[in-house]
């Protein structure tokens, strides 16, 4: 098995079609068949099924292909990480932000990136905690901001952020950020929440647990936006963290009041895996993200959290 096997079975994936893959690898359609083929032979399963419709991977294939797309990225990684660079540091870093921190940081560290270290190439992946974190321990990405409830072992994780987490609704239902709520007082409310694994469902059911509280959700989501656009269409309310609704609270779409239940305080980590050998490229990506994050704070771009990281 070699790469050149590997990129043949990502490119026909793909395209869907030998012929397409062939042009885009630039070379001729037997040698790819053949290329293909031995891949087979080798892992003694056929990995696409053949017919009118062009190449389809299989249920073997489709396994095998997020193996073999991890193998290359990995190879190109450390190509970029080794490859002589007159001392300038370079690799290619996969960072993981949490929805509700993408807007404010990502263009923000991209600049800090590229004024500092602009042979680094970095990779930003948008996701729930729970998806964030698998993505980690397996490789996927290098460094994740998470929540710090239920972190696996695996993880090496550093506290950032303490925030608290606000119920939010549209105007005129008297929520308002020098008012703060109780969990209680809004439990007979509509909510819509994320769904699992996402860190804050988890903190929301920790409390409901602890305070033997039935909360009244009537619809689950994996998409932040989604759950935005429920509450703004008048579906019911929401809890989210205060950077997720800047907007819409400056704009006067949503108000908010800050929940007081002891538990209701998410803690932000940056977060990576243990076994993993932490390249300069990636020390360099965290310390960025870190400067970032404090810097927003300082400047009041992340309203109402707390920079509580120590030197």
């Amino acid at each position: 098995m070699d790469l050149k096997q590997l990129k043949a079975l990502v490119t026909i994936a793909e395209t869907a079609n030998m012929t397409r893959a062939a042009d885009v690898l630039n070379i001729v359609q037997p040698a790819l068949s053949r290329q293909i083929r031995m891949l087979e032979d080798e892992l003694g399963t056929i990995l696409f099924e053949r017919g009118r419709q062009g190449m389809i991977l299989n249920e073997e294939g489709k396994t095998f292909l997020e193996y073999a797309r991890r193998i290359l990225h990995e190879v190109e990684k450390a190509k970029a990480e080794i490859r002589p660079s007159s001392g300038a540091v370079s690799g290619i870093v996969n960072v993981g932000l949490l929805p509700s921190t993408s807007d404010l940081l990502s263009s923000m560290l991209l600049r800090q990136l590229q004024q500092q270290y602009p042979q680094i190439r970095i990779t930003i992946t948008a996701g729930y905690a729970g998806h964030l974190q698998e993505w980690l321990e397996v490789g996927e990405i290098d460094v994740a901001l998470l929540y710090s409830a239920k972190l696996s072992a695996s993880l090496n994780a550093q506290p950032l952020v303490e925030e608290k987490l606000w119920f939010v609704g549209l105007p005129g239902n008297g929520l308002r950020p020098g008012k703060p709520v109780t969990l209680n007082g809004m439990a007979d409310r509509p909510i819509i929440l994320p769904s699992r694994p996402h860190g804050l469902r988890i903190l929301v059911d920790q409390v409901g647990q602890e305070n033997n509280l039935q909360l009244n959700v009537v619809a689950e989501t994996n998409s932040m936006s989604v759950q935005k656009r429920l509450v703004l269409d008048g579906h019911g309310y929401t809890i989210l963290p205060s950077i997720a609704i800047a907007q819409e609270l400056e704009q006067g779409t949503l108000e908010a009041a800050p929940l007081t239940n002891a538990g209701l305080t998410r803690t932000i980590v940056m977060a990576r895996a243990r076994q993993r050998n932490m390249t300069m490229s990636v020390k360099c990506v965290m310390q960025a993200l870190s400067g970032c994050i404090s810097t927003s704070i300082e400047q009041g771009g992340w309203a109402h959290a707390k920079w509580i990281a120590k030197n």
